[in-house]
């Protein structure tokens, strides 16, 4: 993107110097100033000397305002994020480089990029010189604890004058996206109830026909494992026969995110609501790592990666760009003005969804019925469930709370899910590995972390 241009044509010089003198710095504004009470009294008085010196403070900023508004430089500006994309609470560095595409060197730049107010101050920088042909290139960095999705720029160019008399300042036209995701925490290889077992993590084996007699035989080579060897075929055709390659498959998980507004209260990273999101974030790139085909679905029955085929994203081997994906859906999720669980639901309920893995805010008892609906279609459930009125508060005086939630937690449990109550600060790891000892049968106090939400 370049700024400037070729000289003002004669018909635009009037409202070009209208608009350099309008940028005129204080400096400028008070030499102008000055000079003119230095001619007004030159003149009361019969001072030539004082006229002279008039004159020269009214001229200088004239003078650099016409000169600053001629001469115009082409300059090329450009911008590389690195990364586009990082969780909340990391850092960014924005490269700014600056190309002088004239022939002319330029004379002092001032340079600004615009950025949101939650990704920090303005950065600012100042160019002294730059040659013809010349580059130069600077940085800065940019830091959110928000997630979403923040615009930086455009580009502003500001033009002074050796003396600091004006300045005029040039907009590029483009600017680019950052993209705050939310925190992912590496969560621990536990084995989950649900999940396939077989050939690696995450993967089951069958054989593509359903029956013993439809399975395809071949020759026997060098190295098969005699444990392989089809007999039938053998005897059928007089020579050693094994089975074919078993066909590995990958299991499925669907990562349910409940986004009712009514459901969640409060706002900030500190928050449950955003506790979810991050910990539905979490829960996806591990179940991609472990091998899982997955997807993300939310109350009110959007699924990410799409609609397309199953709806499920990972096993074409395409499991990076299904992350970022997932991950920019999950980085400008916001509340939904849904009452219910119902659509989900009938997403669910339309054939084996594998592992279920769902965050949930708070639950009456006519949608806690429909979450206990849903563990009849899935092979294994894990339900992570926040109170948010005890995040809020951080605990909770309402009398029969605590009762209600066990209440949720106790329908949940008879239905077949594995229920665990997140507390306020509590580490996603810790209710993670929390939900796996429930399973197992060991009970463990999560344990709460002191620097907010993990």
């Amino acid at each position: 993107m370049t700024t400037g241009g070729a000289p003002p044509r004669a018909e635009d010089d009037k409202g070009g110097l209208r608009t350099a003198l309008a940028g005129l710095t204080t400096r400028g504004r008070s030499f102008l100033a000055a000079g003119i009470a230095a001619a007004i009294c030159a003149y009361v008085l019969g001072q030539s000397d004082l006229l002279r010196v008039g004159l020269l403070l009214a001229v200088l900023p004239l003078v650099c305002a016409t000169v600053l508004y001629r001469t115009r430089y082409r300059v090329a500006g450009s911008r590389r994020l690195s990364p586009a994309r990082v969780p909340a609470g990391a850092e960014a560095r924005v490269h700014l480089r600056m190309d002088n595409v004239s022939r002319l060197p330029t004379g002092l730049l001032m340079l600004q990029d615009r950025v949101p107010y939650v990704l920090g101050p303005r950065p600012r920088f100042v160019l002294d010189r730059v040659e013809a042909g010349g580059r130069r290139e600077v940085s800065y960095r940019v830091r959110s604890d928000l997630r979403g999705r923040y615009p930086l720029g455009p580009l502003q160019l500001r033009l002074s004058d050796p003396f600091g008399m004006c300045e005029l300042t040039r907009s590029f036209s483009t600017y680019d996206t950052l993209t705050v995701i939310p925190r992912v925490e590496p969560l621990p290889p536990v084995r989950l109830s649900g999940e396939a077992k077989g050939y690696g993590d995450g993967r089951q084996r069958s054989l593509a026909l359903a029956g013993e007699d439809d399975v395809i035989p071949r020759g026997y080579r060098y190295g098969d494992d005699l444990r392989r060897v089809h007999w039938r075929s053998t005897a059928r055709y007089g020579e050693l026969m094994v089975r074919r390659e078993e066909q590995p498959q990958r299991a499925r998980c669907t990562v349910l995110l409940d986004t009712r507004e009514i459901a969640f209260e409060g706002a900030g990273p500190d928050s449950a609501f955003e506790w979810a999101v991050s910990g539905a974030a979490s829960a996806l790139v591990h179940m991609l790592e472990r091998g899982f085909s997955v997807r993300l679905l939310t109350d009110t029955g959007s699924s990410v990666p799409g609609e397309g085929g199953d709806g499920f994203a990972g096993a074409s081997g395409e499991s990076a760009d299904a992350a970022g994906l997932m991950m920019d859906t999950l980085a400008v999720i916001d509340h939904s003005d849904g009452t219910g669980l119902s659509r989900a639901y009938d997403v669910l309920r339309g054939g084996n969804e594998g592992l279920l893995i769902a965050f949930f805010g708070d639950l009456d008892e006519e949608q806690a019925t429909v979450v206990a609906k849903m563990r009849q279609r899935s092979g294994g459930a894990i339900a992570f469930l926040l109170d948010s009125e005890s995040w809020v508060r951080e605990s909770t005086d309402v009398p029969g709370s605590p009762a209600l939630g066990d209440e949720r937690l106790r329908m949940l449990r008879e239905a077949g899910w594995t229920a665990v109550a997140v507390p306020p600060g509590a580490g996603i790891v810790d209710m993670w590995r929390q939900a796996d000892q429930q399973r197992t049968g060991v009970v463990s106090a999560p344990t709460v972390s002191t620097g907010g939400n993990s």
